[in-house]
């Protein structure tokens, strides 16, 4: 499912945005006893607001270092379900989130977490949650 962003760039505030969506995973999740007993499919999505030190002007310098990596983000997220069970969807995408602001160039982190085999009758049901820098 391709989902609209929910952020946007703000150069005049020097805010780029970073994404990952659409990251199929199975997690441990839930608490129903057919959940308890095994992992279930999920769906992540992420998407960050992240400091732009060349907003709003500038071209900044064609270095790795100075960006927010993605395929990290994919490796956090992954390391995150693979914690162990957790009850409630929202507690896994607190947690992903979390995880995410612990790159000091991250201010704000949405994460979407989808159960789309809950019901056969509906396409997906999960939740969205968002963290930011200021609270963390």
């Amino acid at each position: 499912m391709i989902h609209a962003p929910l952020y946007a760039p703000d150069a005049e505030r020097g805010y780029r945005v970073v994404f990952v969506r659409g990251l199929a995973l199975m997690a441990r999740l839930g608490i129903h006893p057919h959940e308890k007993a095994a992992p279930q499919r999920v769906v992540l999505s992420l998407e960050l607001v992240v400091q732009d030190d060349a907003a709003p002007a500038a071209i900044g310098p064609d270095d790795f270092r100075r960006v927010v990596d993605y395929a990290r983000l994919v490796e956090t997220a992954r390391a995150v379900v693979a914690e162990g069970h957790v009850l409630l969807v929202e507690t896994l995408a607190e947690k992903v989130a979390l995880a995410a602001l612990a790159d000091a160039r991250v201010e704000r982190a949405r994460v979407t977490v989808e159960k789309p085999d809950a019901f056969a009758d509906v396409a997906t049901v999960g939740v969205v949650v968002e963290r930011c820098r200021d609270a963390a």
